[in-house]
């Protein structure tokens, strides 16, 4: 018999985020499914977005531990920048080391936790096992320094495979991959996916019941902003299309979850008095959520208002499949996307505004367009295309001992 393929995922750190939501997904589903699959994140904790987020108590390391998946730390903190090579110790490198030299095939979730493959090979402790980095954003240069350790991981031979989330993903990172020629690297694409059995319409009960708890009224129309607080989801655009809609639709409530969006943030603060939001606003500031499905079922617009980096945004599906219509900003993928189903706006205010009128005065036919794109939602495919690169990648490349 067969003994099953060990993989080892690297992550810079759990905190919120729809890179770590996918990956997660993929995790779980592979490992499920047949495949060994361990994890190794660099942080134990996060300070992000005016937030400190604990490994343990995320809820997609929750998940990773409950189904069977072994998953370890070497304690260092996350922070805004990526951790260098230099900056990790002789005990992190032998604790790295002995894991990777356990696995067949090495998983980096985005660029971030190459600095401590880096340092491993300068060091001479890098075991010889294939390395897969799967990249998740339309910019390199938001990455750092990171981008500079993709850039030379690839050349060097030290990074065999990439996985892009998007097309325009894809063709950001070609010239930091080399491209795919002579010491460069490929990136196959594999569309993002979701689990349509948590992301789900609802009952007329449950949506009732969502509401009751927020103070929601039951024909109150909601729009959903599903982000971290960072200059790369645009809040401030969000905040004055919010000012420009809540003067003619004051009924309207309007959800702000992910890092930072709480009144105990500042710059958030700061952000509602320069938009100009009316005190009379009924806005929810809810800060990191772990019920997004929840907030998903009474969504009417999941609005998207990103200025650069978003490849394929998870948010726009997984308020798809719950019933709500995405409106969005033309970055990244996101066009693409949202097509048959969704609503593109320019980065302009008055045009994101006026979009959420069109979708609240056709409700019932954009309900039932998002409803029908659930099947195409669906994480099944982005799982099994998974597998097969991965898979792939063990049968192009000798395996470790």
């Amino acid at each position: 018999m067969t003994a099953p393929l060990r993989v080892l995922s690297l992550y810079e750190g759990f905190f919120a985020g729809g890179a770590r939501v996918l990956h997660t997904d993929v995790v779980a589903g592979l490992h499920a499914g047949g495949q060994s699959h361990r994890v190794l994140s660099v942080a134990a904790r996060a300070r992000r977005e005016s937030t400190v987020q604990v490994m343990w108590d995320d809820p997609r390391c929750r998940r990773l531990v409950e189904a069977g998946v072994e998953v370890r730390s070497l304690g260092r903190t996350a922070g805004d920048a990526p951790l260098g090579p230099e900056t990790f110790g002789s005990r992190h490198l032998r604790r790295a080391s002995a894991m990777i030299a356990q696995a067949d095939i090495v998983v980096s979730l985005k660029e971030q936790p190459l600095g401590l493959l880096l340092a491993l090979r300068d060091r001479g402790m890098m075991p010889d096992v294939p390395v897969a980095v799967c990249l998740h954003r339309s910019d390199p240069a938001h990455a750092g320094s990171a981008r500079d350790w993709l850039a030379e991981a690839a050349r060097t031979g030290l990074v065999s495979a990439a996985i892009a989330c998007a097309a325009s993903t894809r063709d950001a990172y070609r010239e930091v991959l080399g491209g795919g020629g002579e010491g460069g690297v490929e990136a196959q694409v594999v569309a993002n996916g979701i689990d349509t059995e948590r992301f789900r319409p609802g009952t007329a009960r449950e949506r009732a019941a969502i509401r009751r708890s927020l103070e929601i009224p039951a024909d109150a129309p909601v729009v959903l902003f599903a982000a971290r607080f960072d200059a790369m989801k645009n809040p401030g655009l969000f905040l004055r299309a919010v000012a420009a809609h809540a003067r003619r639709r004051p009924e309207t409530h309007y959800l702000m979850c992910g890092a930072g969006m709480s009144s105990a943030n500042p710059a958030l603060r700061a952000a509602f008095a320069e938009a100009g939001v009316p005190a009379s606003a009924r806005v929810h500031l809810m800060g990191i959520r772990d019920d997004m499905p929840a907030l998903h079922r009474i969504a009417d617009i999941v609005a998207l208002t990103s200025a650069f980096g978003e490849a394929s945004p998870l948010c726009l599906i997984e308020g798809a499949a719950s019933g709500a219509t995405p409106a969005t900003t033309p970055v990244g993928d996101a066009a693409r996307v949202v097509e048959g189903f969704g609503i593109v706006t320019a980065h302009d205010a008055a045009s994101i505004a006026g979009a959420w009128d069109v979708v609240l005065a056709e409700r019932p036919a954009f309900r039932r367009l998002a409803l029908a794109a659930r099947p195409r939602l669906s994480r099944a495919r982005m799982i099994e295309e998974y597998r097969g690169a991965i898979e792939a990648l063990a049968t192009r490349l000798p395996l470790a001992a």
